[in-house]
């Protein structure tokens, strides 16, 4: 019996309720961020499918994939600073509505232009879907063990969706045909608005009136958009053309009057105060540099297994299934408690150590290569690195955050890894396409000469997880063993009621 007086330390049922209610936020908007990361990938594999069936020409088909990347890739960072102005829930509940509906139209699509213009729709959707989850994370678990463990959860479903993506891609089909890759979105996409809710906090966000900068917002998505249209047409054009130099040029002037107009304007849409946090500059750099090698590797990589292996579509989401499920394994179980012990700079080194390792193995695959001897081993080391070190990147990214701008850190972040990863990609195809016709033009196999332009991406890949780890141990700050960086969010206010910047 207790004794009368003593007092009660177990934890009241409205703590553990809002307690679970927290993690089962968590698990809806991670739903809903994992529904966006799959139709990246989804589609790739359905590609010949929807070009027999709709008449597309090689050129044309490309536009699919594009349409959904430019509006993508082209609005995360204003996405992400409208859920801190107007609310984040707002703009995830938005994003849902719309990319449900483009999902829908994508379904049903008979004809070549409706297809691609709900595409481009999806891609608005999917910005605002996906910007601000994030921000709402380092939120909702302020406490360092919780918010590593939430991270860890949200990096999985970031990082390992793309390879979850051709799997299901694969499945869906071969089993039925390709309009069931967006019919699936639409009762997902439905759940996950009613749920969340019910159980995300909502919040009024800043004000509109703190960035109303109209003419900032036109320059940002207008050069991002532009910026993401001239790496995806590079294939095409080459990286001399007049195309590529003339619109390169003037999506990094609209880029560099934004920039300009942020440092002068009373209301900036995009506070540059955040850039002034080393680990905040120097994750993003790492970011956008590590998605080079990993793009490298997940999207050559599956080239080389269809197109010199021989395997179908199904069997190359089986072969990144091991490195999916390391991800998972070390993201969820271990990547929490090695930043809390060591820091998340010293996990995020060792992690990036990793997946170098990973690539360069790749560099190594033969034409007759086997799976079990040249091709999981390297999955391997990816899965082991990318689910050790990305929570700790994000981490690093979102900690100079203050609640006024966390949708903004959480869709820089995501803009990184965008355009990172498709300006990687256009590099890294370009260069293997020029050494596999050098190749070609010497008297090599087909096989042959396809498979050293590959290892030639992957070397180059290689160097930029290099260049990213030489910056990862100069730029980012060292934290104590046992402490989580944590999020400006979180740290005192002065007197004028504005939230200290991390350093």
């Amino acid at each position: 019996m207790r004794r009368r007086g003593a007092r009660d330390h177990r934890p009241s049922m409205t703590f553990q309720t809002n307690d679970n209610r927290r993690w089962l936020a968590l698990y809806v908007l991670c739903v809903g961020v994992l529904m966006i990361v799959l139709d990246a990938t989804i589609v790739n594999v359905a590609l010949p499918s929807i070009q027999e069936d709709l008449g597309f020409s090689q050129s044309n088909l490309a536009w699919v994939v594009n349409a959904y990347l430019i509006a993508f890739g082209g609005l995360l960072l204003l996405a992400g600073r409208l859920g801190d102005l107007i609310g984040q829930r707002r703009v995830f509940l938005a994003g849902l509505a719309v990319f449900t509906a483009a999902s829908l139209a994508c379904a049903v699509a008979s004809s070549q232009a409706m297809l691609i213009g709900a595409r481009f729709v999806q891609g608005v959707g999917g910005a605002l879907t996906s910007a601000v989850v994030l921000g709402m994370i380092v939120t909702m678990f302020p406490e360092q063990r919780e918010q590593a463990k939430a991270i860890g959860v949200y990096t999985f479903v970031a990082v390992a969706g793309g390879s979850i993506g051709l799997l299901v891609g694969g499945i869906l089909t071969e089993a039925i045909n390709w309009h069931w890759i967006f019919f699936v979105n639409i009762p997902i996409g439905v759940a996950t608005a009613l749920a969340a809710r019910r159980l995300v906090d909502d919040s009024r966000g800043i004000g509109v009136e703190k960035g109303a900068d109209l003419p900032g917002a036109v320059l940002l998505t207008g050069g991002l958009m532009l910026l993401v249209y001239t790496i995806l047409e590079v294939e095409e054009q080459g990286w001399t053309s007049a195309q590529t130099a003339g619109l390169g040029a003037l999506a990094l002037a609209l880029l560099a009057g934004f920039v300009v107009r942020q440092a002068r304007v009373a209301n900036p849409l995009m506070p540059l105060r955040l850039f002034r946090s080393r680990n905040v500059a120097g994750a993003n750099v790492i970011q956008a540099l590590l998605m080079v090698g990993m793009f490298g590797m997940f999207f050559l990589g599956a080239l080389y297994l269809q197109g010199i292996l021989g395997y179908d579509a199904l069997e190359v989401g089986l072969a990144f299934l091991p490195a999916t499920l390391l991800m998972g394994a070390m993201s969820l179980r271990v990547a929490a408690g090695l930043s809390l012990r060591y820091g998340p700079k010293p996990t995020l080194v060792a992690s990036m150590a990793l997946i170098g390792a990973g690539v360069l193995l790749f560099a190594r695959t033969p034409v007759d290569g086997s799976y079990l001897r040249d091709v999981l081993p390297p999955m391997v080391l990816l899965g082991l690195g990318a689910g050790l070190g990305f929570p700790s990147l994000m981490t690093l990214a979102m900690s100079g955050a203050t609640p006024s701008d966390s949708g903004l850190a959480s869709g820089l972040v995501n803009t990184a890894a965008q355009v990172g990863g498709a300006l990687g990609l256009a590099v890294l195809a370009t260069l293997a396409s020029d050494r596999t016709e050098a190749r070609l033009a010497d008297g090599e196999t087909a096989a042959a000469a396809l498979n050293s332009g590959y290892h030639l991406a992957y070397l180059i890949g290689a160097a930029m997880i290099g260049a990213a780890l030489v910056i990862a141990l100069l730029a980012l700050r060292g934290e104590p063993a046992g402490e989580v960086v944590r999020p400006a969010a979180f740290k005192p206010a002065d007197e004028d009621g504005e939230y200290l910047q991390a350093a």
